[in-house]
């Protein structure tokens, strides 16, 4: 089974590497804010009891959140495996993560970090723009429009988004760390963890995940 939660501050790449991990190995890609709406949409009982909360303005209590996790994790299409992105965020949904696995007999087996430095992060996020007719992403630096702040798509014009500015990004990064490095301890002491580097070209990335795989489960 290839069980992988997959960490990263925000600009690492995760929802990239997300997409071609669970491209390549056929198994779901599972993000909470995408497991809170399908079961919302499906208006599963545990769904309907997130929504009150949601509705209300209230966060969704870690039960409920882990409860979720557990009812996903159940699904016939997570038999193989599947990635996690967005959870477990603290030490405690972490321990009830490690009970659901062992319950269901899906445990986690890989976390995977994306570790890239500070500075880039910054470039990343403070370059991106989208468009604000039809939101095709964009960056000053790594893809530029074929015309200086008009999208090629539609023509539309090119913006910066409110948080996508370096003192919001420092205030993420900083609960970022804060949350995560007691994760990271936490993974490491269980042997699981393996740091992957964020900045190194995409497929090279793959074929280093491939190795770690393969070499886990010898």
């Amino acid at each position: 089974m290839l069980s992988i939660i997959l960490i990263g501050p925000p600009g690492a790449g995760k929802g990239t590497n997300a997409k071609r991990i669970t491209k390549k190995y056929g198994i779901p890609h599972i993000s909470t804010g995408d497991m809170f709406r399908e079961a919302i949409k499906n208006k599963t009982p545990l769904g309907e009891l997130a929504n009150s909360y949601i509705k209300d303005g209230k966060l969704v209590p870690d039960q409920v959140t882990i409860d979720l996790v557990k009812e996903r994790l159940s699904q016939d299409d997570c038999a193989s495996g599947y990635l996690l992105d967005g959870f477990p965020r603290t030490l405690a949904q972490a321990e009830a993560l490690k009970n659901i696995g062992q319950e269901i007999g899906r445990p986690v087996k890989f976390v995977i970090n994306i570790v890239v430095d500070e500075t880039i992060l910054v470039e990343r996020i403070c370059g991106r723009r989208v468009c604000k007719v039809c939101g095709a992403p964009y960056h000053v630096k790594f893809m530029k429009p074929k015309v200086e702040g008009i999208c090629d798509l539609c023509g539309g014009d090119l913006v910066q988004r409110k948080d996508d500015n370096e003192t919001v990004l420092k205030e993420r990064l900083s609960e970022y760390h804060k949350s995560t490095e007691p994760l990271i301890k936490y993974y490491q002491d269980q042997g699981i963890l393996h740091d992957v580097d964020g900045v190194i070209d995409l497929d090279i990335l793959l074929e280093q995940l491939d190795v770690v795989f393969k070499k886990q489960g010898e």
